[in-house]
């Protein structure tokens, strides 16, 4: 009868544990296997593992490639006032060593203002009949704003009219002008009756001279459209030649003169000094 109990039996083993005994009893070590997963994980699809993997390789692809294109941009950036080309000359020690000294200033600048300038025939060479239907030595009748219609002679432009030897002087400047600019002179007024010295007096004020005393009144006064006033080539002409006929711009309304500032307004000065004083 055999005495050995039951529990003391050794246990069965497994042809895995029989299989791992012997390789310790023949020094080897033991070879390991991966656990199995258990039932309730999910292993990802074997397609979705290489999406990953090449998605993951086309990231690090376009990185590679991005370097170097930004850094080829950022090195080829440039200021806009960055030179075209490096600077050329002698060097500032040069210079100094040379002894050069500065250029002189131009001669537009260093020349001193220059007085007027007349560039065409004085009255007395040029055409005496610029108006054939005007005489110069008409008689002036009538008072100022009031003038009878044979004082007072058409120009050029539609609805302007002077007293006879400014209209004929004006008329002379301005065939002068013709020659020079191609067309003729812009005016926005001349003769002013007395109705017409109140109506403007009542829209500009303080601008307007008192009604019956405006060289306007008189025949004698005209007043330049702003493409005249406006362009240093026509009025720098105008203030050359116009003194030539008669013509010119007060000194009370020049720049710093006795009244208000009016380089637009130009006076026949023979007959501002007939009736009155020039100043």
């Amino acid at each position: 009868m055999d005495t050995t109990s039951q529990g003391d039996a050794p246990a069965p083993r497994s042809r895995r544990e029989l299989r791992e005994a012997a390789e310790v009893r023949d020094g080897r070590r033991p070879r390991r296997r991966p656990a199995r997963r258990g039932r309730g994980a999910h292993a990802a699809p074997t397609g979705h593992t290489w999406v990953t993997r090449a998605t993951v390789l086309g990231s690090l692809a376009a990185a590679t490639i991005a370097v170097p294109l930004t850094a080829d941009a950022d090195a080829d950036e440039r200021s806009p006032f960055d030179l075209e080309s490096s600077p050329s000359g002698p060097s500032t020690l040069a210079v100094l060593q040379s002894g050069a000294t500065a250029p002189a200033p131009a001669s537009a600048i260093a020349a001193a203002p220059r007085e007027r300038s007349v560039d065409v025939a004085s009255r007395s060479t040029v055409s005496r009949d610029p108006l054939p239907d005007c005489d110069p030595s008409a008689p002036v009748e009538g008072t100022n704003g009031q003038l009878a219609d044979h004082s007072l002679c058409d120009l050029w432009q539609s609805g302007e009219q002077l007293r006879p030897d400014a209209a004929v002087a004006l008329s002379a400047l301005n065939e002068a002008f013709g020659a020079r600019f191609g067309r003729s002179l812009c005016l926005v007024d001349s003769y002013r009756s007395l109705s017409s010295q109140y109506a403007v007096k009542a829209s500009r004020g303080y601008l307007a001279a008192t009604p019956g005393t405006s060289m306007h009144g008189w025949g004698l006064a005209i007043d330049l459209c702003s493409k005249e006033t406006g362009s240093s080539e026509v009025y720098q002409w105008l203030w050359d030649n116009a003194p030539a006929y008669g013509w010119e711009n007060p000194p009370w309304a020049q720049r710093g003169g006795s009244g208000k500032y009016e380089p637009w307004h130009f006076e026949y000065r023979p007959g501002v000094e007939e009736v009155s004083t020039w100043h």
